[in-house]
């Protein structure tokens, strides 16, 4: 079957469904947070050697000093995210955790105006605005639980803002790499510095039982590399802003796995916090993509 006859929105589907398997699986584990982040990715590079030494390692001679620079930061950046959001599954639901990951939106709109000084609409800060009050009803209701739901919850925000470091530290070197062999060389390095930090942390890097082995390879296998490859693949046939806002319902596959398979409940907090934080990013996503239509209705009128 051809690409041009699948279904992009059933291979769009499916690719959330992947990524919402992340928290659950992390969540069975009982593995030490560096240890599973650490396999993730270092699995995840196994499953990737192949092709890329058949295909792409000849592009690493191209890499300039600066997107090397720039891919570590990326690469640690990774990692770092990976370990906090880890951790922080062992202190906050599962619900509570996705939730405030998913505000990576957010996130890139203040290191934007920050860094880059980029102006948004009054819409793009009145979702802002939203999203943050959902955030504040999901971390007051956690901390009505318990200190230690509520610490989980700093934890997710502030894994958060270390995948927005990594998307815009890698976003302008992945212009100048192909896709194989940017994502083999961040998750190298992200790898690496996982590696760094279970030695350092004295993290055991074995023994573990025969399912903490599955759950590793599993991650590397669904949420990582068949999630974000299905995300990658729809980016050929539907828009960006379509692919983001799909992402956002990642948090709502994952509170339903983890409701069945983890028989954990949403308290009113949570169920009312998470839908107020997708709201406001929906009305930033959606506010985004008509400023970007409009950019390029302008382009096409200047050059003609």
């Amino acid at each position: 079957m051809s690409e041009s006859k699948i279904n992009p929105y059933i291979v769009l589907a499916i690719g959330v469904i992947s990524v919402s398997t992340s928290a659950i699986i992390v969540k069975v584990s009982s593995a030490p947070a560096g240890v599973i982040a650490f396999y993730r990715l270092f699995f995840s590079v196994l499953l990737m050697l192949p092709i890329f030494l058949i295909k792409y390692v000849h592009e690493l001679r191209y890499i300039t000093k600066r997107d090397w620079v720039f891919s570590v930061i990326s690469g640690v950046f990774l990692a770092f995210h990976f370990i906090l959001w880890f951790e922080s599954l062992n202190y906050t639901s599962v619900a509570s955790s996705t939730v405030l990951v998913t505000l990576q939106p957010l996130f890139a709109f203040i290191g934007t105006y920050l860094f880059f000084k980029e102006k948004f609409s009054w819409k793009a800060i009145l979702s802002a605005v939203i999203a943050i009050i959902g955030s504040v009803i999901i971390s007051w209701g956690d901390f009505l639980i318990s200190g230690s739901a509520l610490y989980g919850d700093i934890l997710a925000l502030i894994a958060c803002a270390l995948i927005t470091g990594y998307l815009m530290f890698g976003q302008s070197v992945r212009k100048r790499m192909s896709l194989i062999t940017y994502t083999f060389v961040v998750y190298s390095i992200s790898a690496v510095t996982l590696l760094i930090y279970v030695l350092v942390a004295q993290e055991p890097l074995y023994p573990y039982p025969t399912s903490d082995w599955i759950y590793f390879i599993l991650l590397a296998l669904v949420p990582t590399l068949l999630g974000h490859t299905l995300f990658n693949w729809s980016v050929k046939w539907l828009s960006t802003s379509t692919i983001s806002m799909a992402i956002l319902f990642e948090p709502v596959g994952a509170a339903v796995l983890a409701y069945y398979f983890l028989q954990e409940s949403l308290i009113w907090t949570q169920i009312l916090g998470g839908l107020i934080v997708i709201g406001g990013l929906s009305i930033f996503l959606l506010d985004e993509r008509r400023a970007r239509k409009k950019m390029v209705q302008s382009q096409m009128i200047s050059e003609d």
